[in-house]
């Protein structure tokens, strides 16, 4: 007996003992958890708030009119409207009408989503056919708040349904506008960092050849005295723009934008386009004709249906005291998060049922190799390989209306593309050190939680016979040519250790003229070095008074014996940019009337003025019969003869002349 209430004695401490335990456990959780989502409604306003920050849209509007975190009220520019805060926006038109500019204005307000853990609402407005005046366009925009998380994230689903009207859509993008007392410092990049003018330096600066460029003539901060302020400056590739923002000072915040996936933008990992600018202002830019031109205008014809959902985006908020001396440190703290947010896509958070989820997607897998006339087949190492709605070769970069998912392949020629949405592609890849690009035969179709295996595939680049002698880098841009410094009335633009990104300064197309005020460039294949000795832009020739002259580059070069004067020899002609340009090529007679080639009037990517260094890529296979080549000295006259303005030309990229075809 006494043994038996031992025992009960015995379980009753232990069972005691384990309460107390879960007890504790049960206090600590109190006392760590994190405060949870709220959503707080009212008549003309909702507030989002998870402990962290709070976010308040306008009902049934969805402007986004206050953010407040780290104790500031609101770091939007609140000496802006409301309506002039932070919003979604597009520029339209219905082809024959004025271009118009409308900020998403919705008609109806709905909470999706309400707990602890996450926020979702909606504003959304739906088009019919008496409004004929407006954008047929069914627009879901959405915002969302997690739990433990500094920032919040926005996303939309736009919609055109059959039988609608035509409509081109030219930019499509969200804005944030901060308070420009508080934030000064900019970063898009590593290199790309520097404190930035204030609006008012705009204001009373000088207007230079467009109204983006202004010299900033009695800045706020002297140092900034003499340099030229343009957004398209801070103008970043797709494949290289992840994360971008500016850091407030006292207390020392960062407002980040972070957009963790390409496949809902447009035109490919080359398309550039800006990212943020003094204002401040905060972009993300899903659809432009920035650095394109009316290639990537989404143009809607008669009764064409459409749906896309853009984002999520987000926008990402930090601080940390040591930022007040440093701010690349709120920078550094963005680049991770960027990384976490990218490793996390697609989210699986969102409630549209038109957004699709992980388990919803396929991969695609393979091996890519070159072979360029050479016995060996050669791994297209840190290629770009992609699959995007089907086309033509090399389409996918004026490809505007579906999704794109594009990855890197490895040093073997290795790729995966993960993540991608059911439906019917063309493998497309651009390949570093090749001209052209490369399109897989066959249709790629793609199921969910599929895994397709393409298996080994070989690119045959464009070519008919062996390299005579090569001009340039084939890397779809004309960096690696001479870029002046800029004219001597401006300061260089310069970023923190005063690191200057070279070509994106202001008035370099003007330095042409400077070089060369009567005679156009010679090249001497042989002695000439493309880095010195050829201009990074084949522009016009200013002889004063507004007033332009065509131009003609010489290329000489030595051909010892001409094979055969029927055999056809070929001139390889890659463009890495143009703008309302005519490119004539003539062989060995510059007054012949008709040129042995000519583009025709080409490019509308505007990419000199706004300091590019690449925009479209064009490639131009010119045959070049023996009979128009000489035994020994030969010439070659580039005329880019259309001379109306500063800013007509050519940025090549590369160029090639090959023996006779093999």
């Amino acid at each position: 007996m006494g043994k038996n209430i031992q025992l009960w004695l015995y379980v009753m401490e232990l069972i005691t003992m384990v309460a107390f335990i879960f007890l504790l456990i049960a206090d600590g959780r109190r006392l760590t958890e994190t405060p949870i989502v709220q959503l707080d409604i009212q008549t003309e306003q909702a507030t989002m708030s998870n402990g962290i920050a709070n976010v308040t849209l306008s009902i049934p509007d969805g402007l986004i009119t206050s953010i407040s975190y780290c104790g500031i009220n609101n770091l939007l520019a609140t000496q802006n409207v409301e309506k002039d805060r932070g919003y979604w926006d597009v520029f339209w038109n219905h082809t024959t009408s004025r271009r118009a500019r409308k900020k998403f204005l919705e008609n109806s307000f709905e909470i999706i989503m309400d707990n602890e853990n996450q926020a979702e609402i909606s504003f959304k407005s739906t088009w019919n056919t008496s409004q004929s005046d407006e954008l047929p366009l069914n627009s879901d925009i959405r915002f969302v708040m997690l739990r433990d998380t500094p920032g919040f994230y926005t996303y939309a689903i736009f919609e055109r349904l059959e039988g609608w009207p035509l409509v081109d859509i030219e930019n499509l993008r969200v804005v944030f506008k901060l308070q420009h007392d508080m934030f000064h410092y900019m970063a898009i990049s590593d290199e790309r960092q520097r404190i930035m003018p204030m609006p008012v330096d705009r204001e009373t600066g000088k207007v230079l050849d467009y109204k983006e460029a202004v010299l900033l003539t009695n800045p706020t901060n002297t140092d900034l005295t003499g340099e030229v302020d343009d957004k398209y400056f801070y103008a970043n590739d797709n494949k290289d723009d992840r994360v971008h923002g500016w850091v407030g000072a006292d207390p020392p915040v960062g407002f980040w934008m972070i957009i963790p996936s390409d496949e809902f933008r447009t035109g490919g990992p080359y398309k550039q386009d800006l990212t943020t600018h003094v204002g401040p202002t905060v972009l993300s830019v899903f659809v432009s004709r920035h650095y394109a031109g009316d290639d990537l205008v989404i143009k809607f014809q008669q009764g064409e249906p459409w749906k896309k959902v853009i984002g999520p985006v987000f926008l990402y908020l930090n601080s940390n005291a040591s930022a007040m001396d440093d701010p690349t440190v709120l920078w550094d703290d963005a680049k991770k998060r960027m990384n976490q947010e990218v490793a996390s896509w697609p989210y699986d958070f969102p409630v549209s049922e038109d957004y699709i989820k992980s388990n919803q997607r396929g991969t695609v897998t393979g091996q890519l190799f070159v072979n360029d006339s050479t016995t060996t087949l050669v791994p297209a190492s840190n290629s770009y390989i992609g699959l995007a709605p089907p086309g033509d070769v090399g389409s996918w970069q004026r490809e505007n209306k579906g999704y794109q998912f594009w990855t890197k392949a490895d040093a073997c020629g290795n790729f995966a593309i993960e993540n991608v949405i059911p439906g019917t592609y063309n493998l497309y890849a651009t390949v570093p050190g090749t001209i052209g690009d490369y399109i897989y035969t066959s249709d790629v179709e793609v199921t969910p939680g599929c895994t397709i295996e393409i298996g080994s595939l070989v690119y045959n680049p464009p070519r008919n016979g062996a390299t005579l002698w090569e001009i340039g880098v084939p890397d779809r841009t004309a960096a690696e040519f001479f870029i002046p410094t800029p004219p001597t009335q401006f300061n260089a633009h310069v970023y923190q250790n005063n690191s200057e990104s070279i070509f994106r300064q202001y008035g370099l197309w003007e330095q042409y003229s400077v070089l060369y005020p009567e005679n156009d460039l010679v090249y001497n294949v042989g002695t000439s070095n493309y880095s010195k000795d050829w201009f990074f832009a084949h522009v016009t020739r200013n002889i004063g008074n507004k007033t332009y002259e065509a131009t003609t580059w010489k290329i000489i070069f030595n051909l010892e014996c001409v094979v055969d004067s029927a055999a056809n020899y070929t001139l390889q002609l890659a463009l890495a940019a143009a703008q309302g340009a005519k490119l004539q090529v003539r062989f060995n007679d510059e007054k012949v009337v008709d040129p042995h080639f000519t583009t025709g009037k080409i490019g509308g990517d505007n990419a000199i003025a706004r300091h590019g260094i690449h925009g479209l890529y064009w490639l131009h296979n010119i045959i070049v019969c023996g009979n128009l080549l000489l035994n020994g000295t030969n010439t070659i006259f580039l005329t880019q003869a259309i001379a109306t303005n500063p800013f007509q030309g050519v940025m090549y990229d590369y160029i090639r002349f090959e023996g006779p075809h093999q």
